[in-house]
């Protein structure tokens, strides 16, 4: 009999005072009992809409079902059977806009809480098997993966059970990509990711770090190695700014560059030799979910006011409503409507405010949203003494920049064929590479297709 409760089973959280001024993980995850409670929830569809909302068809129905009846083992198998990072997945997957959109439940009422399902399976087995898998016979022919991000990861982990013998290669000291430097800890805990690294790993998979491809070796010096196609995963990390006066000031940041410091570089504990700086009050410019991330970082860094500063209402903000409504629990306030239009400096050349003017919602532009207009003689100013930009990314130019025959886009991004494959003969690309800034299910996704193509060319070569 299943369960047919409007609403889904809550999460444990963190309270968001406590959790506010720490950086350990706000949504504490499912019991055994409250995973089973929440699994009866589910109709078993026999067209599951919910698979094709899927970006890598996790068989949901069918794990869900053995959550229901207690054999989480044979529910993670299922899962992986598709899926090669749930733990990652179940956090940070915008399961609201993709599986539980499709859910027939949320026809009247809230649909099954697939995402929390999952990340319930994969700690579940992280903290109670965690069974290294078993590494494939290999069939001796080299495979580079440039990335080691979602993209990366999965097409690693794909092409190493087919037998292909995997390198890694990631420009920077620790792997796993945009999953370590730029989601925060109390999102996406570094330990879970690192258990990630350590499984591709036992399959076989040789991971190099600080390997900045282009740079250290290029795509063709790969080819000259012996690899006999190259995945690249590289992800989308060269920040956008809005080139208005004073963005040149100390205390300006990019996010990435102001996440990374604080993620990957460890800037938040007290014993790391990376400097960040303490504010007392922050702007975030941009509305996404890396806008999010940066805004509870610095709130968590100690400072006594962070603001989100978009220029569109909240309505149309890109963020997860799940990352709003944590960021308004624990004191960001939201300043919508409002544009940038100067960065104010001291003396000493220090951020010391923000111009902004009003705007105000005219008819939809290109993107599908109401364009912002000014709104005149509404100038204000903010007092702040940090800035984020969190505007957008598009993908680093060294590795177009110094491979012949790289096609790409007028945004930057590397442009692929039907089968992830680019404008060069075994090169193939996916993820935020060849999408710009996007999720990491899609990522995955992309480099779930990747392996495919590049074992299809392989056996056809």
């Amino acid at each position: 009999m299943a369960n047919m409760t409007l609403v889904k089973t809550p999460m444990p959280e963190q309270d968001p005072k406590v959790r506010a001024r720490n950086f350990q993980e706000v949504a504490l995850g499912y019991t055994a009992e409250m995973a089973i409670e929440e699994a009866g929830r589910c109709l078993k569809c026999k067209n599951p809409k919910c698979v094709e909302g899927c970006p890598v068809n996790v068989r949901i129905p069918e794990f869900i079902a053995k959550v229901q009846e207690g054999d989480f083992k044979a529910a993670y198998e299922i899962i992986t059977s598709t899926n090669a990072l749930p733990a990652l997945s179940g956090r940070v997957c915008p399961q609201e806009s993709q599986c539980e959109a499709r859910c027939v439940r949320g026809i009247k009422g809230e649909p099954v809480a697939i995402g929390r399902l999952e990340r319930f399976v994969a700690d579940w087995y992280r903290e109670n098997v965690n069974a290294m898998p078993e590494k494939v016979e290999s069939n001796g022919i080299k495979v580079a993966v440039v990335g080691s991000g979602p993209a990366g990861m999965t097409a690693a982990s794909d092409l190493a059970k087919m037998g292909y013998a995997v390198t890694m290669f990631e420009a920077l000291h620790t792997a796993g990509g945009v999953l370590v430097y730029g989601i925060p800890e109390f999102r996406l805990p570094k330990a879970i990711v690192a258990n990630e690294i350590t499984k591709l790993q036992a399959q076989g998979v040789e991971v190099m770090t600080n390997m900045v491809i282009g740079r250290v070796l290029s795509i063709d010096e790969l080819f000259e190695m012996g690899y006999k196609a190259v995945f690249v995963g590289s992800g989308a990390g060269l920040p956008m700014f809005m080139n208005i006066p004073g963005e040149s000031l100390n205390g300006v940041f990019s996010a990435n560059e102001y996440l990374t410091r604080t993620n990957l570089m460890k800037a938040y504990t007290t014993d790391a030799d990376t400097p960040i700086i303490k504010s007392k009050a922050v702007a975030v410019v941009g509305g996404g979910n890396v806008a999010m991330d940066a805004a509870r970082c610095a709130m968590r860094l100690g400072a006594e006011h962070v603001y989100i500063v978009y220029r569109r209402g909240e309505a149309e903000m890109p963020a997860r409503l799940e990352e709003q409504h944590h960021a308004k629990e624990e004191g960001i306030e939201f300043k919508t409507l409002c544009n940038p239009t100067a960065i104010v400096g001291d003396e000493n050349g220090r951020v010391c405010g923000m111009k902004c003017v009003r705007m105000e919602l005219g008819e939809p532009d290109a993107s599908g949203r109401r364009r912002p207009i000014e709104v005149p003689d509404s100038e204000f100013m903010l007092d702040v003494d940090t800035v984020i930009m969190s505007l957008g990314t598009s993908p680093n130019p060294l590795i177009r920049s110094t491979t012949p025959g790289l096609e790409t886009n007028r945004k930057g991004c590397l442009i692929v064929n039907e089968n992830e494959m680019t404008t060069r003969e075994g090169v193939f690309a996916g993820g935020d590479a060849v999408t710009g800034a996007a999720t990491v299910i899609l990522a995955m996704g992309a480099g779930k297709k990747g392996a495919a193509a590049i074992d299809a060319y392989l056996k056809n070569k």
